[in-house]
């Protein structure tokens, strides 16, 4: 399958009906309630072709979508809210990457989803979250939090702290099913088993490690020292793997990628991964159709 094939499948194939709603729209606030979003812009670089080879795409971290509002700074990988780039629609049911910033006691008033798989993961800071079912929680660096929003929640996200920033990835994978009743879970794992290996944070499986989702699809998270090298193997057929280094250089089927660069590969069984410095890098395998 083509890249453009599978883009197009990806988007417009699940019946998803891209609306205002449906990119996430934010409002700043710094009260302690479920507020009604505030609509606002998102700025962003000029579009920046990806660098796509027969099954690769590459995606420069000075290339993503810039949305910066002071209170917010956010990168997105690919086509977010005002961010449009008819190139970097999804990598097949990964559909949004977000690498966020929030200012201390800002956050994302009330907004809604559905449809959709959202994953949360913490990399600096106090992330306090409030949803339509009733919870409340706050989660931090170590943990992993994940929404199937089916058939439609109310949310709301926003920094704890009012001292320091927060920093986090949000990641939505279109379902495998629609309409599902909404849930909400969250789980704190220990970093330390992610040291020069890799530690498994989601998957479809309730009984497996990680948090679980309706698509069949494995996010791995890894810390590597310097020359570590492993090789990852695909797990679904018919499945991709899309790399974000976190942090450090790594090297991926020959590809040198930097800080925050992102890496797609699909049609192979297996991925080769070396850390040429310490690193730490987001490994997520996802169905391509």
């Amino acid at each position: 399958m083509n890249r453009k094939d599978f883009l197009r499948k990806g988007l417009f194939g699940t019946g998803l009906f891209v609306s205002a709603a449906a990119f996430g729209l934010v409002a700043k606030t710094k009260k302690d309630v479920l507020n009604e979003t505030e609509i606002v812009g998102f700025n962003h670089i000029p579009n920046t072709k990806s660098e796509t080879m027969n099954n690769t795409t590459l995606h420069k971290a000075n290339t993503r979508g810039d949305a910066n509002h002071g209170w917010l700074h956010s990168r997105h990988t690919f086509s977010f809210a005002n961010y449009y780039n008819p190139e970097r629609m999804n990598f097949g049911a990964l559909r949004v990457l977000n690498d966020d910033i929030v200012e201390a006691g800002m956050g994302f008033g009330k907004h809604p989803h559905d449809n959709m798989e959202i994953i949360s993961i913490p990399l600096e800071g106090d992330l306090e979250h409030k949803d339509s079912m009733g919870n409340v929680a706050v989660i931090k660096h170590g943990d992993i939090q994940v929404m199937s929003a089916g058939t439609g929640i109310f949310h709301s996200e926003y920094n704890k702290n009012q001292d320091s920033e927060v920093k986090f990835l949000q990641i939505w994978v279109l379902p495998n099913k629609q309409h599902v009743t909404p849930r909400y879970d969250q789980i704190t794992l220990n970093i330390a088993d992610r040291t020069n290996k890799l530690q498994q944070i989601v998957s479809p499986n309730a009984d497996d490690a990680g948090v679980w989702i309706h698509q069949n699809a494995w996010f791995h998270l890894g810390k590597f020292d310097k020359g570590f090298s492993l090789d990852y193997k695909i797990k679904g057929k018919g499945n991709g793997v899309y790399a974000f280094i976190l942090n450090g250089n790594v090297t991926i089927n020959n590809q040198a990628l930097e800080t925050r660069d992102g890496f797609g590969i699909w049609d192979t069984e297996t991925i080769s991964v070396t850390a040429e410095t310490d690193s730490e890098v987001l490994i997520m395998e996802v169905p391509m159709s």
